[in-house]
């Protein structure tokens, strides 16, 4: 006899596991789903690149963290100052929009005391060796012996000079003196008929104040100077006093030897309008004997096709035999807003760290003639010997190198050099007046901002 409730067991699983799959898809459409991991954006953001080589370093980085970072690289002003008013626009404010910033060497004591940016003293000492890095470039990223950044690049002022044009008029070697320099510029122009003997920056903004800077410094004069004063066991307090030098007869000296560089034809009257862009045209034309610039320009050169026998590289005149050599500064830090949010600013790190890797600072020197922060890399035989700027860097560095005054009102101080700088190449001021002036107008600059 066949049992009348079998039908019913062999249904029953069949009806469960039916409800059961129903009920997990009811569950699937009114659950939430779980998200994927979202992508962390940050700008980047850093002055023109003529060779592509950030947008490359970028990409390669956006491709390795694919899925976790995405970097969008912003470029800034070519004009220094218009560059640094654009980034005080955003980090004043307090919020984000620039995630990860390229700074001027000479920003970081303002961006540092209004906290305008992060301070990676204790990141900086987590991930490297303080020792690992050239002592000026990450002398330029500390304020009250705190640090805001990492230096990414360095830079000081050299003298590129067309090698085959002073062959040609029996000149083997590059000047020593700014004298020499007048002298070898005039014999050149008389036998090849370049148009100018030497191109450098002398408009009123601060590639103005850079050079009016190397002129006192190679005659011996100096700026100003800072002393920090440290209070506590701990550091509790750090203050600084500044001290103004400018007003010195070797200051004047100096800015004479500029002057007279225009005066007597060898740097063109128009010399009082150039920036970076127009000296190195003129170079790259083909019109200029000499140019002061950065050694960024070693690979802008080789860029449109000049070889090692047209242009060389040499650090900048002394204002007599025997005297100093000075190059100023430069060079820019990465540091990381203060107003981005905490997965932005652990991005911006990441990005930092990736910028700063041997690999990739040595491919900036390659690619672009930037001067690495390691100092390893200027021990590397072969890559000094592909990029001979960098050997000649690590000269400079050692011995010749100087660091505009460190300040967080360093904006005022600049605008007052570049403009006396300007007065003096015009023939407004002689050297001494204008070192006169700077004295008075930097003396107030300090007594206003104590």
């Amino acid at each position: 006899m066949r049992d009348s409730c079998s039908p019913v067991r062999s249904r029953l699983p069949s009806i469960l596991l039916a409800a059961a799959l129903g009920l997990a898809a009811t569950l699937l459409l009114v659950a939430p789903v779980e998200a994927e991991a979202e992508v962390t954006e940050i700008v980047f953001a850093s002055g023109p690149d003529d060779t592509g080589t950030v947008q490359r370093l970028v990409d390669a980085f956006n491709e390795s963290n694919r899925g976790a970072i995405e970097v969008t690289w912003r470029q800034m002003d070519r004009d220094n100052n218009a560059h640094r008013d654009q980034l005080v626009e955003v980090l004043s404010s307090g919020a984000g929009g620039i995630d990860l910033i390229a700074s001027d060497v000479v920003w970081t004591a303002e961006f540092a005391k209004n906290k305008w940016v992060e301070d990676l003293t204790r990141r900086f000492y987590q991930a490297y060796e303080r020792d690992a890095f050239l002592a000026p470039a990450l002398g330029s990223a500390t304020y009250r012996l705190r640090i805001w950044g990492v230096p990414w690049y360095t830079d000081a002022g050299l003298l590129f000079y067309r090698k085959d044009k002073l062959a040609q008029s029996g000149f083997a070697a590059p000047p020593a003196t700014w004298q020499e320099l007048a002298d070898i510029a005039r014999k050149v122009k008389q036998d090849s008929g370049t148009r100018y003997g030497f191109v450098f920056q002398g408009a009123e903004y601060e590639g103005g104040a850079v050079n009016a800077a190397e002129y006192i410094w190679s005659a011996g004069g100096e700026l100003m100077s800072t002393q920090l004063t440290v209070t506590g066991m701990v550091m509790r307090g750090v203050t600084e006093t500044d001290t103004v030098l400018v007003g010195s007869d070797a200051a004047a000296r100096g800015l004479d030897i500029a002057r007279k560089l225009v005066a007597d034809q060898i740097a063109p009257a128009a010399v009082t309008d150039f920036r970076e862009r127009e000296a190195l045209d003129a170079f790259l034309a083909g019109d200029a004997v000499f140019l002061r610039s950065w050694p960024y320009v070693y690979g802008a050169l080789r860029e449109a096709g000049f070889t090692s026998d047209q242009f060389g590289v040499a650090p900048l005149p002394a204002a007599a035999a025997g005297g100093r050599s000075a190059s100023c500064l430069g060079g820019w830090n990465l540091m990381i807003n203060a107003g981005s949010g905490t997965p932005e600013r652990d991005a911006a790190w990441k990005l930092i760290r990736y910028l700063t890797d041997p690999a990739q600072q040595e491919r900036q020197a390659r690619e672009a003639g930037l001067l690495p922060i390691l100092g390893t890399l200027y021990e590397d035989e072969m890559l000094v010997g592909d990029v001979p700027v960098i050997g000649l860097g690590k000269e400079v560095f050692t011995s010749r190198l100087y660091a505009r005054p460190t300040s967080p009102f360093y904006s005022e101080i600049s605008a007052s050099i570049a403009r006396a700088f300007n007065r003096t190449l015009t023939g407004d001021l002689t050297g001494a007046e204008a070192a006169q002036t700077l004295d008075r107008e930097l003396q107030a600059i300090v007594q206003r901002n104590r």
